[in-house]
């Protein structure tokens, strides 16, 4: 089994209010000069082997699902195989 990782996050014009928040709650805890962006990750477990056919309906998925393309990018990877 190996798995493959989607991570999504707002594209950098996007306005992140949670990110924000937590930005400002670092600074609060006197943790300055820390800027964060939120995002989600996607843990997908894949029988077998990750094929290049594989890994395109991945991202797909991605494409079609698991991502909002219009305000967040993603990046997919194999973390283990």
């Amino acid at each position: 089994m190996a798995l493959v990782v989607v991570d999504v996050m707002p594209k950098p014009e996007i306005l992140d209010p949670q990110g924000k928040a937590v930005t400002q709650a670092l600074e609060r805890l006197e943790l300055p000069g820390l800027t964060v962006r939120q995002g989600k990750r996607f843990e997908i477990t894949v029988e077998g082997e990750v094929t290049p056919e594989r890994l395109e309906q991945i991202k797909q998925a991605a494409d079609m699902l698991l991502a909002n393309t219009t305000i967040e990018t993603y990046n997919v990877r194999v973390e283990g195989q």
